[in-house]
């Protein structure tokens, strides 16, 4: 049997390694910084410190997003003699190079790449999930017990009960990060109560929505904290088995997870008496075929026991009958990497951040029409305007704001008469959008809103998994409606008729996909009606 690991002599060996380089780079080598070029770039850093003979001074480390994703690759360079980080954007391997020439070797920094990390973008995030992002390397274990990792775990097996831990995680007020946002405690509660010596959860990694990558950073960039967290949650309910759930578009995610899942079994963080304690817990990874469907947790559970990625009725609920007719409870991978902390610092520390109902933190993608687009960790209510004008440096290039969509295509659009709303669930509800997995994606004025609402609904009827007809062939007549609206062929029925069908598919779908895919037509409906009607009778829409 493999030796326990011994969690703080891991963490003072790391620490203590570090101090032998006086200089460290961080690259960020995160999915948006390598579709920019960042293999290159640190390849240019590397090549360079073996050419100037300073391998003996200067450690590259591979780390995760640093966040601001439309300036990528991004590096951080640390100089340990007077503790300054500079950060560096926009990289390519010549600047790669003079990195080293210029800024390690010389002590002068590229004043041209340099970016302050006390920018609005930077400043006005509250980091829980994406703590170790930029900071450690996800292949390696070292630096996520370095950085605390899994002493959360370490302290709930050998010094709290499986309820204490549920009672920590009801006290914090977490709501579930994938969309509708139900109390989590409320649904490990009912984990743990239900009768039956095999139960399960499931890590629910199937990202599907358009601009979104939040769970994807967290899977590739911390693969540790979503096991740490999927452990808690077994040890809290009394779940005897465990899967985490990942599409196949994400390799890098699975990669770093696969690798984690073997690392974490080796050090009897996983496998049999974990910690040398009585608890007993496998991880498995099920790879997805990319359905957005299975995204819904009984068409997950459907996938994974090998069938068709299909929604099922629901009473029972898996948490009576899941995966093989077991208890079975099915849980966001942002949910999860939110456990350990709760856990380390308690569920009244993660409750005092955010509001009274929409508690904690919340990770978003910003993507659209903004200055600054990446990802951003800010407290639930933190106002749109916010996010878009602050953080996300307002709308470029003289155009303004017209609207943001939350919640991708199951969401709704929030226009700029309500800018001033604090992104929580009830607030969003009111809206008729949702919070969703975290996806935000922001419209200037040159955007046409019928044409944005048979963008997601082309989306959602090519995500139909088919079982429900309202479904299966109203997304498909909405899209015709849509598509005749959009290019000026459509008539005042065809509006009358659209709204009217929203209402049907909405009612009478199987599943939440169904349920929520007219949100964006009836939210334009709703804040931008007078465009449906302008191209319908053929008006431009400046002569509105």
């Amino acid at each position: 049997m493999a030796a326990i690991i011994d969690l703080h002599e891991v963490a003072e060996r790391e620490l203590e390694a570090r101090t032998r380089y006086p200089w460290r780079v961080k690259a960020c080598a995160s999915t948006a910084c390598q579709s920019a070029g960042a293999d290159a770039v640190v390849r240019s850093i590397e090549a360079t410190v073996a050419a100037e003979h300073l391998e003996l001074d200067v450690q590259v480390v591979p780390t995760g997003c640093m966040g601001l994703c439309s300036r990528g690759p991004l590096v951080r360079v640390l100089q340990r003699d007077v503790d300054t980080e500079t950060m560096y954007a926009d990289l390519t391997p010549e600047v790669g190079e003079q990195i080293v020439t210029s800024h390690i070797k010389a002590k002068k920094p590229i004043d041209t790449h340099v970016i302050d990390e006390k920018m609005p973008f930077f400043a006005g995030q509250e980091k829980v999930v994406l703590a170790n992002g930029g900071v450690i390397d996800p292949n390696r274990i070292e630096g996520y017990v370095a950085h605390g990792g899994y002493l959360a775990l370490q302290k709930a097996l050998t010094s709290m009960r499986p309820e204490e831990v549920l009672d920590e995680v009801v006290a914090s007020g977490i709501r579930g990060r994938g969309g509708a946002g139900y109390p989590t405690g409320s649904k490990w509660s009912l984990l743990a109560g239900a009768p039956g010596d095999v139960k399960y959860v499931v890590a629910n990694g199937d990202e599907g929505d358009p601009g979104a990558y939040m769970d994807r950073t967290i899977m590739e960039d911390d693969p540790h904290r979503l096991l740490e967290g999927l452990a808690l949650a077994a040890y809290a309910t009394g779940a005897t088995g465990a899967y985490i759930y990942v599409r196949a578009e994400y390799p890098r995610a699975i990669q770093r997870l696969d690798r984690a899942i073997r690392v974490a079994r080796r050090s009897r963080l996983l496998g049999r008496r974990i910690l040398d304690t009585d608890f007993d817990l496998n991880i498995e990874l099920r790879i997805g075929a990319g359905a957005f469907v299975c995204g819904e947790e009984t068409a997950l559970i459907s996938s994974i026991e090998g069938k068709r990625g299909q929604p099922n009725l629901r009473p029972p609920y898996p948490t009576e009958a899941g995966l093989w007719g077991q208890p079975t409870m099915v849980q966001n991978v942002e949910t999860l990497a939110n456990i350990s902390s709760i856990i380390n610092r308690g569920g009244e520390w993660f409750s005092s951040i955010g509001t009274p109902k929409s508690t904690g933190t919340k990770v978003f993608a910003l993507a659209g029409d903004l200055t600054n687009t990446g990802l951003i960790e800010v407290p639930m209510g933190t106002t749109l305007r916010h996010i878009v004008e602050v953080m996300g440096g307002g709308v470029p290039d003289g155009h303004e704001f017209k609207a943001a969509q939350t919640g991708g295509p199951s969401g709704g659009c929030i226009p700029a008469s309500h800018l001033d709303t604090p992104v929580d669930y009830e607030s969003l509800r009111r809206l008729g959008s949702i919070m969703g997995s975290g996806g935000l994606v922001v419209m200037d004025d040159r955007t046409s809103m019928p044409e944005l609402a048979r963008y997601f609904m082309e989306f959602s009827m090519d995500e139909s998994c088919g079982k429900c007809a309202p479904c299966r062939t109203g997304t498909v007549q909405l899209h015709g409606l849509l598509d005749r609206i959009a290019t000026g062929t459509g008539s005042e029925g065809d509006v009358r008729e659209l709204e009217h069908l929203c209402q049907v598919v909405r009612d009478t779908s199987l599943c939440g996909l169904g349920q929520a895919a007219p949100n964006p037509i009836l939210s334009t409906l709703h804040f931008f009606r007078d465009e449906y009607t302008d191209a319908v009778s053929g008006k431009e829409p400046a002569d509105a």
